[in-house]
């Protein structure tokens, strides 16, 4: 199975990374991609991909552009883009993004917000601001 990573992963420019016996209280604020294997207590912000490795474990809020979990984490994350939650995860908090993924087996608790962005599902053709507006009810009134 081929899996689709960010594009900063793939060309080897991962900026930051937390190693798997680390232990960081406080707020981290990265210019770039970030992977977290070990612990992190306070707020993560990142302006790309911040990526919860299997080992890590977060009681943080997360602002990125996205965001891949795969280990535990306990808070709220808001991302631009997308989310995405894999299959042994265990995520315990909010989540903000304009495209969520959630693989099979994941643990979920908490509450999704995906307004503000239209959703690109690629096979569908996007509505134009006129048929958007006009999706109301009509009635004329006599």
């Amino acid at each position: 199975m081929i899996k689709k990573t960010n594009s900063n992963e793939a060309n080897g420019l991962m900026n930051t990374i937390i190693g798997k016996d680390t232990i960081i209280t406080g707020t981290l604020d990265v210019k770039g991609a970030l992977r977290v294997d070990g612990q992190v207590k306070g707020k993560i912000i990142s302006s790309d991909c911040v990526t919860i490795g299997a080992t890590g474990q977060i009681e943080a809020d997360v602002e990125a552009q996205t965001s891949i979990i795969a280990g535990h984490v306990i808070g709220n994350i808001v991302c631009s883009e997308k989310i995405e939650l894999q299959a042994k995860c265990e995520m315990e908090g909010d989540l903000k993004a304009k495209s969520l993924v959630i693989e099979q087996g994941a643990i979920f608790c908490g509450g999704c917000n995906m307004k503000g962005g239209t959703p690109d599902l690629g096979f569908l053709a996007q509505k134009s601001k006129v048929e958007q507006v006009g999706t109301g009810d009509n009635k004329k009134n006599s």
